[in-house]
């Protein structure tokens, strides 16, 4: 009975008596349990949107610490089982709230299931605002009650309070480093934080501590030892405090204006494939098949007659490939809003079925607001949106985008942005052809305001070129060149949205036009949108106005002109003036006579030594300035041939021929392929050597013999032109067919070249070259190696 009489008097009276004033003792740690461990939830929350994270975490904190007290009189093994079905239950409940108001389809196991898979990555690649959803609250929710369990447990049935608040301070300093940069420094929390854990100490303390002085009951000389123990003990404690105060407060205060690491550099956001991250390459695919059904759209709020569905906009290319270029953040419904230019915006709701389209883009009006149904990632700064599990036949979702209507008051005076901000778009890749160069400069040469020279490209482009289902994809450098300048009997001058859109964008680029391509589909009204619907088009960035689409196809109508008529060619180069050989014959010089009397005056230097001053300083001028020269030609050989990856090299080897080619005076055209180039250079070296051979039989005509043409060269007007050639033996002279080659499969196939590659490409361009020097005067051999121009030809 005697162990039975503390648990009678320790109950609650009738009165309200001793019972009321114990829970009142006891209350303050959870109390202040409650307070440390919603309080990550606040902190956390200020990179959500809305509040209902912030609600569910405080709600983890409270029914985590309240189990524990419940269940306080049961045996302690138990009571983690109890608050683990609460805690699966309070998750649940808080994945389907999520789930109702984020719009996302499947029922609540569905979506805990692909909650606790992809918790943790879509956690820190979401876009912020981040969206409360299943898989973005999840892991904080259940981070929060396994806090409050452990720390309830420690510092409530242990009775070790200071050790039970270090969960909610990890789980604090947790949700510090998962916010990192992305918001304002949490300062009120934490300073609510370092009181909670304060005001629980004390009540802690005073609730433990016992009645009374417990060193009044002992002898004299053994209390005052006790006493002066305790005194010293806790003048130590405070001086260890105030100590490591002093030592680590500077270091502390110096951090605060530091930047904090933000834990999303770490994870990789969603990737796409090859297919998604250049859509340009579809247009000629669905061009074949114009049946094909790829979507359905119904229009839930007004869209006008006709819209353009966005698929992808790319913003950068490399001369080879234009691409999105996105970093995909994921997001949830409501997407970011950027601000709205000074043209109306109106609402455009649509919602759209996939049928036929494969891939990971999502189509939508430009740009999206919000997006039910799907799960999604969002890239802010081009607006393209990609579904990262796949796009699949039934999919259907609904968008609400800000349509943006330009001002066209505003164009003709309007300017394009430069800078940093839109090196992007402004960037045009080495390597541009000579021709798109040209073309460029002349359409901007009567064309002063940036949107007249927009216009002035989108009208050349409608004018003269084909529009034709059948033309084959690609938008590489030699492509454009292709399809701008070739032959129009041999495939060039025509071709798909994709080609007229990519020259639109690298023309208006070499304009100085900010641009971009988009891929997208046209629809006119509700019902299925068909490959046919598929198209590209450009756009150019205006200062004020934003981003304007152009369409620079021709009308179905219209016959385009040639291009001949309005593309000035490059002016004539007069062939260098041959200079004639030095004559043998000494010619008369009539002499000076010096008088060298002298008459009393000093006259300085002697004639002779200002004789060898007048000669001998020019000579060693010009002979310093001849080395330099030389040094300076080797050096650029040496950096051609012999520095850069593969790739590099064999387009330094190119320009090595193509320099001897203009040394020798017989330079190339820039619209030429290279298999017609190095037909060229073969005749240049044969007549050369005729010539060298006429001048030793004492000037007899030596004829010169036609070049065998290389077989299985390239189309179009190269092979017409070696197809018209005669054959002829050309096994001893040599060549550059195989640098030809070369250069044609690192510009349609880059980073395939080999290191051996670019060593034949090198060895046959340096035969070349001396023999094509060997067959030249000696006089013109001594000029070659000085000759200045190499090293300022425009590449």
């Amino acid at each position: 009975m005697g162990r039975g009489t503390p648990v009678v008097t320790s109950r609650p009276s009738a009165g309200g008596g001793a019972g009321p004033t114990r829970w009142l003792r006891a209350a303050p740690t959870p109390l202040a349990l409650v307070v440390l461990v919603g309080l990550p939830g606040v902190v956390l929350g200020r990179m959500y949107a809305g509040h209902l994270l912030t609600w569910l975490m405080v709600g983890a904190a409270v029914g985590s610490v309240l189990v524990s007290v419940v269940a306080r009189r049961l045996r302690s093994w138990l009571v983690a089982p109890v608050s683990v079905a609460a805690m699966v239950g309070w998750t649940l409940f808080g994945l389907h709230l999520a789930a109702r108001r984020a719009a996302l389809p499947g029922g609540v196991l569905e979506v805990a299931a692909d909650a606790a898979r992809n918790g943790i990555p879509r956690l820190l690649t979401a876009l912020i605002p981040v969206e409360p959803t299943p898989d973005t609250v999840l892991v904080p929710l259940v981070a929060t009650w396994l806090a409050g369990l452990t720390g309830a447990e420690v510092a409530l049935r242990a009775g070790r309070s200071l050790l039970g608040f270090l969960p909610p301070a990890l789980l604090y300093a947790g949700a510090l480093y998962v916010v990192g940069p992305n918001a304002d420094p949490a300062l009120w929390p934490s300073v609510a934080f370092a009181a909670a854990v304060a005001l629980g100490l004390v009540a802690s303390g005073a609730r433990e501590a016992p009645a009374g002085d417990p060193a009044a009951a002992l002898p004299p000389a053994v209390r005052v030892a006790v006493r002066v123990r305790l005194v010293a003990g806790g003048a130590a404690g405070v001086a260890v405090v105030v100590g490591l105060a002093a030592l680590l407060g500077p270091a502390l205060a110096a951090r605060v204006e530091d930047r904090p690491v933000d834990p999303r550099r770490y994870v990789e956001p969603p990737r796409v494939e090859s297919l998604d991250e250049n859509p340009l390459i579809r247009i000629s695919g669905w061009a074949l098949h114009p049946e094909q059904e790829l979507l359905a759209v119904t229009t839930l709020a007004p869209a006008g007659a006709q819209t353009r569905i966005r698929l992808a906009v790319l913003s950068d290319y490399d001369g080879v490939t234009w691409r999105v270029g996105a970093t995909y953040r994921n997001a949830g419904r409501i997407l970011p809003a950027a601000e709205p230019g000074p043209g109306a915006v109106d609402t455009v709701r649509q919602e759209i079925t996939v049928s036929g389209l494969t891939g990971r883009l999502l189509p939508a009006v430009a740009t999206p607001r919000e997006v039910t149904g799907a799960r999604v990632a969002y890239d802010p700064a081009t607006g393209t949106l990609i579904r990262p599990e796949g796009l699949t036949p039934g999919l259907r979702y609904t968008v609400t985008s800000a349509r943006e209507q330009p001002d066209v008051n505003l164009l003709a005076t309007a300017d394009v942005p430069a800078g940093e901000e839109v090196a992007r778009v402004l960037r045009v890749p080495d390597g541009t052809p000579e021709p798109l160069r040209r073309l460029a400069a002349q359409l901007a040469e009567d064309n002063g305001a940036p949107y007249a020279r927009a216009a002035a490209i989108e009208r050349f482009l409608a004018e003269h070129y084909r529009m034709v289902a059948d033309a084959p994809s690609g938008h590489a450098y030699p492509n454009l060149n292709f399809f701008l300048f070739g032959p129009r009997n041999g495939g060039g001058q025509r071709g798909t949205s994709e080609q007229f859109a990519a020259a639109f964008a690298v023309l208006g680029r070499l304009s100085g036009l900010p641009t971009r391509v988009v891929v997208g589909f046209s629809t006119r009204g509700d019902g299925p949108v068909r490959a046919a619907d598929a198209f590209a088009w450009p756009e150019v960035l205006f200062s004020g106005v934003g981003w304007v689409p152009f369409d620079p196809l021709p009308r179905p109508d219209a016959q385009p002109r040639p291009v001949e008529e309005d593309f000035r060619p490059p002016k004539e180069e007069p062939p260098p003036t041959e200079v004639p050989e030095p004559s043998l014959e000494p010619t008369a010089t009539p002499s000076v006579a010096v008088s060298t009397e002298g008459d009393g005056v000093d006259r300085g230097l002697s004639a002779a030594a200002l004789t060898v001053l007048a000669v001998g300083v020019p000579l060693l001028l010009v002979g310093a300035l001849l080395g330099v020269l030389a040094g300076m030609r080797r050096a650029q050989t040496r950096a051609r041939l012999g520095r850069g990856d593969p790739t590099d090299r064999v387009a330094g080897a190119w320009r090595h021929v193509t320099d001897a080619l203009r040394l020798a005076g017989r330079p190339v055209d820039g619209d030429l392929a290279a298999t017609e180039v190095a037909l060229h250079a073969r005749q240049v070296l044969v007549e050369a050597r005729a010539a060298r051979a006429g001048r030793r039989t004492g000037g007899a005509e030596v004829p010169a013999p036609a070049v065998e043409p290389t077989r299985g060269g390239g189309g179009g007007a190269a092979g017409v032109l070696l197809a018209a050639a005669p054959t002829l033996p050309a096994a001893a002279t040599p060549g550059v067919e195989e640098l030809a080659g070369l250069l044609n499969q690192a510009a349609f196939a880059p980073g395939m070249l080999t290191v051996a590659q670019a060593d034949r490409a090198t060895t046959e361009a340096t035969a070349y070259v001396a023999a094509l020097r060997a067959a030249r005067p000696w006089w013109r051999r001594l000029v070659w190696s000085v000759h200045p121009a190499p090293l300022r030809w425009r590449r």
